[in-house]
């Protein structure tokens, strides 16, 4: 059983918001995607999408586009980024999965063989560029729901098996400084930490090890829309 991860697909089947704007990279972006996947990825493997799926505003239109995705293999594991505004009650959409291979995040975990994925949105970190006092609330909030995460966890756990966090947002600044997220990572003894949001010319670390723990981005763009091995 392999692990990948690929981020943000921003994919926009009911929506006006083609990617292709922002760089010839962009187009058919998802026939990259898919072509890729289907090289590399087997029934049994998982594929880790940290966020950002969809510009859909609505259910309907998130599901539209995650159909897109249908017929892939391995089991696809998702949670929410700034964008999937389509996203709302994860009761619901558990419900409205497209197949049995769907698996979707929210503040809590899930466990294939010795494997624990664990999975929350995060937000802007201090030290950040676009980071302001009025980011404080809910930077704090969202340290408060990866506690919820690991207590998750906690309840699943046993010796030997290995905890990969899934996180919207990036877990810290460019300069890598401690924050409540890697914090609570470290406690938790998270093996690998995937994240995306981070787009274009952007700086940022795309691989980097933080006391003992591995920090991958995987934004689709930022590693040329091919998924990345993480396991």
């Amino acid at each position: 059983m392999k692990v990948f991860s690929i981020s943000d697909l921003h994919l926009s089947g009911c929506t006006d918001k083609p990617m292709n704007i922002f760089g010839a990279g962009w187009e058919g972006h998802l026939e990259k995607i898919k072509a890729d996947w289907q090289s590399k990825v087997s029934d049994d493997d998982i594929v880790l999408l940290c966020g950002d799926t969809s510009w859909g505003t609505v259910l309907e239109e998130g599901l539209f586009d995650l159909r897109s995705l249908t017929g892939l293999k391995g089991k696809k594991v998702f949670i929410r980024g700034n964008h999937d505004y389509w996203w709302n009650g994860i009761t619901r959409l558990r419900q409205s999965a497209p197949d049995e291979s769907f698996y979707f995040l929210q503040n809590d975990c899930v466990k294939f063989g010795s494997i624990i994925i664990c999975g929350s949105r995060g937000w802007t970190c201090p030290g950040s560029a676009d980071y302001t006092e009025n980011d404080l609330r809910l930077y704090k909030r969202e340290a408060e729901r990866f506690k919820l995460c690991f207590n998750e966890v906690n309840k699943l756990r046993q010796e030997g098996d290995r905890l990969l966090v899934m996180i919207h947002y990036p877990p810290f600044a460019p300069k890598l400084p401690e924050t409540d997220f890697t914090r609570l990572f470290e406690e938790n003894k998270a093996e690998k930490v995937i994240f995306g949001h981070i787009h274009g010319e952007t700086y940022f670390p795309f691989r980097t090890v933080k006391n003992n723990i591995e920090y991958i981005l995987t934004s689709c763009d930022k590693v040329g829309f091919s998924l990345q091995r993480i396991l």
